[in-house]
C-alpha cells in the first residue's frame, strides 16, 4: 500500500490498465477530509497535535466480497478510489499475484529510481566543512 501512496495517479492507473478488471462498486464514494497529524519532540517526547491535512478517502467492494480501502495524501479522489481497488484486488485469490507482478512490482522499480536519483542530486551539492589553521608566523 506504501508503493501505491507513494505513486502518481496517471502510473497506477496505466498498470491496472493492463489487468482485466471484475466488477466492483462504490461502498464510499470517494470524499475529501482532514486528520490530524501528531508529533513528538525528538520522536520520543510526548505526543501533540501538529496540526491537519487533507486527504482523499474511498472504499470499493468487488463482486467476489472483497472489500478495499484507500487513502491519498491531498485531494485525490480517483487515486484514493485506484487504491481501494487494488486493495481489494490484493485480498482476491485470483487477482493479488498479478496485481504484485504488473502493478506493484513496476512501481515499486520507478519509486526506487526516484529515491536513487534523488540521493544521487542531494549527494552532489554535499560540501564538505574543515578547519583550516591559518599560517601564523612562529619566531
Amino acid at each position: 500500500m506504501t508503493v501505491l501512496a507513494h505513486s502518481v495517479l496517471s502510473e497506477i492507473a496505466e498498470h491496472l490498465r493492463a489487468i482485466s478488471l471484475p466488477a466492483y462498486e462504490n461502498l464510499r464514494e470517494p470524499e475529501n477530509g482532514l486528520v490530524m497529524l501528531r508529533g513528538r519532540i525528538g520522536g520520543d517526547g510526548a505526543p501533540f497535535n501538529l496540526g491537519e491535512a487533507t486527504v482523499s478517502r474511498a472504499a470499493v467492494r468487488l463482486a467476489s466480497g472483497e472489500i478495499g480501502f484507500g487513502y491519498a495524501l491531498g485531494r485525490n479522489l480517483e487515486k484514493a478510489k485506484l487504491i481501494a481497488l487494488c486493495d481489494a484486488l490484493l485480498q482476491s485469490q485470483e487477482f493479488a499475484a498479478t496485481l504484485e507482478e504488473k502493478v506493484a512490482a513496476p512501481l515499486r522499480l520507478r519509486l526506487l529510481g526516484r529515491r536513487q536519483r534523488r540521493a544521487g542530486q542531494a549527494a552532489a551539492t554535499k560540501v564538505d566543512f574543515y578547519t583550516m589553521v591559518r599560517g601564523e608566523a612562529t619566531s
